[in-house]
């Protein structure tokens, strides 16, 4: 495949991605949406399906990794990394294109949620004890639609859960996702890709949110200091970087993994 096919549908299939995955977030998250309150089964497969589309979307073109992780994984496990940088772009690009169109899907939503003075505060509002939390942390009460963050901030717990959390997914992916060719997810990888993201988020998102893929952290995190919300506090720039490097330390173990038990 060529370069411009892998830049092409890693841009494709990420977006579909974050669109569908920051989609469920929203519509559980925001004021004056039908699924307010859903909870954390519609979220867990609401990823889940998004993961599902997103593969069998962009697979005919790159091989639908999706995920700097799984590039990096598949780079140590095949010793090549020459197209490393253009895999990890087109995720990044994907994933604020896909949390842009977020935005534009819920625009309405979001405006009646950060004027609501029991969200944001103001004269009358009552401080949740999340919502003092989050406060204390630069994070905006819209920031858990675009990224993640912690229900406890540790920064050695938060890491190791992501690097957990990580391992599971590629490993999983490595020894039974993987198409013919070895270098992206096949179709019935992409099912089974889709159904252990549903597990991860079920049995380890608790603590973290399982961002398990950098770009589908770092990109939307971004689109959520540029968008122009009013209201939506900080980007939490402070636990930005767990979500990334957890996911790919976790990344290179599955690897490592892999390589001496599997191949």
């Amino acid at each position: 495949m060529s370069s411009s096919d892998i830049f092409i549908g890693e841009t494709i299939g990420t977006a579909v991605l974050i669109l569908l995955g920051g989609g469920v977030c929203a519509a559980v998250t925001l004021k004056a949406s039908k699924a307010r309150g859903a909870g954390w089964l519609a979220i867990a497969f609401g990823w889940g399906f998004a993961v599902l589309t997103a593969v069998y979307t962009s697979a005919p073109l790159s091989g639908a990794h999706l995920n700097p992780a799984v590039t990096l994984a598949l780079a140590i496990k095949d010793h090549d990394y020459g197209t490393l940088p253009v895999y990890w772009g087109g995720q990044l690009l994907g994933a604020m294109i896909g949390a842009t169109l977020v935005w534009v899907a819920y625009l309405g939503q979001f405006r009646v949620h950060l004027t609501d003075r029991e969200i944001v505060g103001g004269p009358g509002a009552q401080d949740t004890v999340k919502a003092v939390e989050a406060e204390e942390a630069a994070a905006g009460p819209v920031l858990g639609i675009f990224s993640t963050g912690p229900e406890i901030r540790n920064a050695v717990q938060n890491l190791l859960t992501e690097i957990i959390g990580t391992v599971v997914l590629v490993l999983a992916i490595l020894t039974q996702g993987l198409n013919n060719e070895g270098n992206g997810l096949g179709a019935v990888g992409a099912l089974i890709t889709a159904l252990v993201v549903v597990a991860i988020g079920l049995s380890l998102g608790g603590p973290t949110g399982y961002a398990i893929n950098p770009a589908r952290d770092l990109g939307p995190r971004i689109v959520h200091a540029l968008l122009p919300l009013p209201n939506k506090g900080g980007s939490d720039w402070a636990y930005a970087w767990v979500p990334i490097v957890g996911p790919l330390i976790g990344g290179a173990i599955a690897a490592g993994i892999y390589n001496v038990a599997f191949a």
